[in-house]
């Protein structure tokens, strides 16, 4: 788990090095343990890393083959890469390094591009190809080639124009690189207004940055030729054999037993558990205790705001299982007065606006396990791939087409009431309707809630809540591990009859192989969604401090929002939420907070004009 940036010119003229130097000093945070640079011709690399695998300096990065004539900056975890390591040695591959990133370099050369259908795990690379008649070095005929994990679970940011392609493992590292066109995208903000901060990939809410999307590799050339490649699909049918339902949970316990082993091995490190006191982090816990000696476990909870509002900890659940399992186990309350206290450095951190309260957890949370461990586990993802939420039995009930189920329990605000908060220079037709319409509709899904899942795991899930995992945490240098959305879990789920996945009020699969592992009172619970509610009813000081943003001369000139619908949410917050229960208010200060922290400082950009 690294940080990683570069630039590849396409002009002739040379990589500008004060860039790469100012993209690196702001993902310092990823990785506290080394920094590096690469240069050759029109190409230059800077690396940030986090020593999790293979701890000495032959791991470093940017790691370059000299033989091979390749050099690699990657921020992730191969989590098969001793397998591979084994079949590429049988290949005749001489291996300098004991980790994974090297695997990279050679399985890259092997295998060519479709080196990442090998890799289980979590990864965003560079890889920059020296080959190829290669002449003197001048680099011409020399590639740059990006990949992405099936996810989207580590991130990667591009910004791209007619003199070079530059990258980076967040959106802050890009804009600190200058010359980034910092103007807000129309499109990203209606999906972003809907979609509850989630903008799909390749978009930003900025039009001079885009993501790579997952599943995606991309190759350019010096010559400005970019050839992307999506190398993965996920395929929501049912097998040809019918499975009994005792089959499938085995299988399940299978599978993801599997992929809890991938995820635990691959470390020279320590790796503990994030508890929440839900069913999924604590079946990790469970299927975990047998094999880990001493498991460290962690658990934050918030203090509320009165009565009237939820419980903000889960501390009974995530106690009872600690104290299940002997876990060595640590807890953190949070009062309000940090979190208000706080807010800055979280909105500084955010690699782009996320309106959800886990983001604060995560991130606070993340501040107090990194003093402990490098590594965790998580137990995001699965309330995705095996149907845990409340919204989906409402949307399978409903009537009407796939856009419509949909949206009416999931959408954050119907298109009327977006052209009511957003001033008409920014205003576009439902653009978000018709994205979900397009990608419910793609081939290879059974049913209704097939279509959904596979949009939550493949499209809305990278950005809420797989992005916050990566963004936060690593802000104080701590890798969170997903096992959740291995892919081969994921794969298998996604045919999985959706009958099956809801009974018992969801996630059936899961419930049923946690009986007799972890107590039934933590496995028969009603679902809980962690709020910290100071975010969601919004009083007192936080009342105070979203209405001097939403109030502020930077956010009044900026002229996004229609000022009778920002006084409509001041004068009563706790009326206004969101149909997954997220404050309006919040949503709106949010962004606005987020805008003025990364991009009102940003030189040389026509902010204020959507046109």
């Amino acid at each position: 788990m690294c940080g990683i940036c570069g630039e590849l010119r396409f002009d002739g003229a040379p990589p500008d090095l004060g860039a790469i130097a100012r993209m690196s000093e702001k993902l310092a945070g990823r990785g506290p343990d080394h920094a590096g640079t690469f240069t050759d011709g029109p190409l230059a690399f800077g690396h940030r890393r986090l020593a999790i695998i293979d701890l000495s300096a032959s791991a470093d990065q940017p790691m370059v083959d000299p033989v091979l004539q390749l050099a690699l900056v990657f921020n992730g975890t191969i989590y098969n890469y001793r397998e591979l390591r084994a079949e590429l040695i049988a290949l005749g591959y001489a291996f300098f390094s004991e980790g994974d990133s090297e695997v990279i370099l050679k399985a890259y050369h092997a295998w060519g591009e479709d080196c990442v259908q090998r890799f289980y795990g979590m990864f965003a690379f560079a890889i920059w190809d020296m080959r190829d008649g290669r002449d003197g070095r001048d680099g011409r005929h020399a590639r740059l080639f990006l990949g992405r994990d099936r996810f989207g679970i580590k991130p990667l940011y591009l910004a791209q124009d007619g003199q070079r392609l530059r990258f980076a493992s967040s959106l802050p590292a890009l804009l600190a690189g200058g010359g980034i066109d910092a103007r807000l995208d129309p499109i990203a903000l209606h999906h972003h207004f809907m979609l509850h901060t989630v903008v799909p990939a390749p978009r930003t809410i900025l039009r001079g940055v885009r993501k790579l999307p997952p599943a995606t590799t991309m190759t350019v050339g010096v010559d400005r030729q970019i050839t992307p490649l999506v190398y993965w699909t996920l395929d929501a049918t049912r097998p040809a054999q019918p499975l009994s339902e005792a089959e499938w949970l085995d299988a399940t316990r299978e599978v993801l037993v599997r992929a809890l082993e991938r995820h635990r091995l691959a470390a020279d490190v320590p790796v503990g558990v994030l508890l929440s006191g839900g069913l999924d982090s604590s079946l990790l816990v469970g299927l975990l205790a047998d094999h880990v000696d001493d498991l460290l476990t962690f658990s934050i909870g918030f203090e509320g705001v009165g009565a009237g509002t939820e419980k903000a900890d889960e501390f009974e659940y995530s106690d009872l299982i600690a104290e299940h399992f002997k876990t060595r186990h640590q807890k953190h309350l949070i009062p309000n007065s940090e979190v208000l206290a706080r807010l800055p450095e979280v909105v500084a951190a955010m690699t782009e606006p996320m309106m959800s309260h886990d983001v604060i957890a995560f991130y606070l949370l993340s501040e107090r396990v990194s003093k402990e461990v490098k590594v965790v586990l998580a137990g995001q993802g699965a309330d995705e791939v095996f149907g845990g939420y409340f919204w989906y039995p409402l949307m399978d009930a409903e009537t009407g087409s796939s856009v419509e189920r949909f949206s009416r329990h999931y959408f954050d605000r119907d298109h009327a009431e977006y052209l009511e908060m957003i001033e008409p220079a920014w205003q576009v037709p439902d653009v978000t309707a018709e994205l979900v319409a397009r990608e419910l509709a793609k081939p290879r899904a059974d049913t209704f809630l097939d279509q959904v899942w596979r949009l939550d795991v493949t499209t809305l899930i990278v950005d809420d809540p797989v992005k916050r995992v990566d963004n936060m945490p690593m802000a104080w240098g701590l890798e969170v591990r997903v096992p959740f959305l291995d892919h081969e879990l994921v794969e298998f789920a996604a045919r999985m009859p959706p009958e099956l996945k809801l009974k018992e009020g969801g996630k059936h699969p899961l419930k049923a192989i946690s009986r007799g592992m972890i107590p039934d009172a933590v496995i028969d619970r009603s679902k809980g969604y962690f709020p910290v509610p100071a975010l969601k009813h919004v009083r007192g000081p936080f009342l105070e401090l979203m209405r001097g943003i939403l109030q502020s001369d930077a956010c009044i000139r900026r002229g996004l929002y229609q000022r009778a619908f920002v006084d409509k949410l001041l004068a009563n917050p706790e009326a206004h939420f969101t149909r997954i229960q997220g404050s309006k208010l919040w949503h709106l200060a949010l962004l606005e907070w987020w805008l003025q922290v990364h991009v009102d400082g940003v030189p040389d950009t026509a902010r204020l004009n959507p046109s």
